[in-house]
């Protein structure tokens, strides 16, 4: 029988979870429909629960109506498009995790200072556009984006004692102390940020793999493939001789992956609900698979709080 291993801790983080928060809570107080710029998190499941619940998806500003209700994902948004709402006058609640909002500010602080940056990221991420437009270049600053090692050597900045790098918050911990040290080693005067940028439910979540695949011949990561902090957790299997398939859920799974297996490990990425760990597990044990047992790991309690106006609103669902 195939021995089924948990992840600690897996699933939902606090910018998640606060973000579905707010937009349960501004359709339980305004009703439906309730506009958001983006997914509000990278998950199919969370989406489509909340497009049932009058949620409303959307790319650009221009698709809400005047007047409406909107709220900005936890990806974050540009200046330009906090702009945008504002000049339109419509009633935002920024669901941006708190997390991306402190690079936000970091970026911000560069710019007002006249460095130029280096943002670690990955290029189309919603929230490397977000970052990437927080940067105000009137103070005589730039803003460069890498994403890999190979991008340090042809960099090319103006004054290399004025320049600061930051990251996006669910990068590859190791990848992206790699690509740190060749900064420092070309740049000994790089400023970094005052605290690490990779948040923690991404090192933890990423730790608490790296402790599962040592036993466990195949990794199970439940999360959508959108998801960047999910894809980095099935890559860490992968890069540790084990293999990683990334599902959104147990319809996903395939039989002939847990052939000749005898450890199997499961794990979510920081926007998948537990429920669907729990019917992955479940689907594991229709195929022969033993009891899942928890894998001790790192506790979390961090709680971010909700917009004011909303804080005593019950969620929808």
């Amino acid at each position: 029988m195939v021995k089924i291993h948990l992840a600690n801790p897996r699933g939902f983080c606090a910018g998640v979870d606060r973000a579905i928060d707010i937009v349960e809570r501004a359709i339980s107080l305004f009703g439906a429909p309730i506009h958001v710029r983006h997914e509000v998190v990278h998950n199919r499941y969370v989406v489509e629960r909340l497009r049932a619940l009058g949620a409303v998806f959307v790319e650009e500003l221009d698709e809400v109506p005047d007047g409406a209700t909107v709220i900005f994902s936890a990806h974050g948004v540009s200046l330009a498009v906090q702009a945008e709402a504002a000049r339109r006058g419509l009633n935002v609640f920024d669901a941006t995790c708190p997390l991306v909002t402190k690079v936000h500010m970091e970026v911000t602080r560069y710019a007002r200072e006249g460095y130029e940056v280096i943002l670690i990221g990955h290029e189309g991420h919603p929230e490397v556009e977000g970052t990437l437009g927080q940067f105000d270049a009137s103070g005589g600053g730039r803003i460069h984006l890498i994403e890999h090692e190979r991008d340090v050597a042809g960099l090319e900045v103006r004054d290399p004692s004025r320049l600061g790098f930051v990251t996006q918050t669910t990068l590859s911990v190791d990848d992206t102390t790699r690509i740190v040290e060749c900064l420092q080693a070309r740049f000994p005067a790089l400023a970094s940020p005052r605290k690490e940028d990779i948040c923690y439910a991404t090192q933890n979540r990423q730790d608490a793999v790296k402790t599962l695949v040592a036993s466990c011949e195949v990794l199970i990561v439940v999360g959508s493939s959108t998801s960047s902090n999910s894809n980095r957790l099935r890559e860490i299997a992968e890069k540790q001789g084990g293999r990683g398939y990334l599902v959104d859920g147990a319809a996903d799974l395939r039989r002939e992956w847990l052939e000749g297996v005898a450890n199997v490990g499961v794990t979510a990425g920081a926007s998948a609900p537990e429920v669907l760990v729990r019917e992955v597990v479940e689907r594991l044990q229709s195929w022969g698979g033993e009891a899942a047992v928890e894998v001790p790991g790192r506790a979390e309690h961090v709680v971010f709080a909700l917009p004011r106006p909303l804080r005593g609103v019950a969620r929808q669902g």
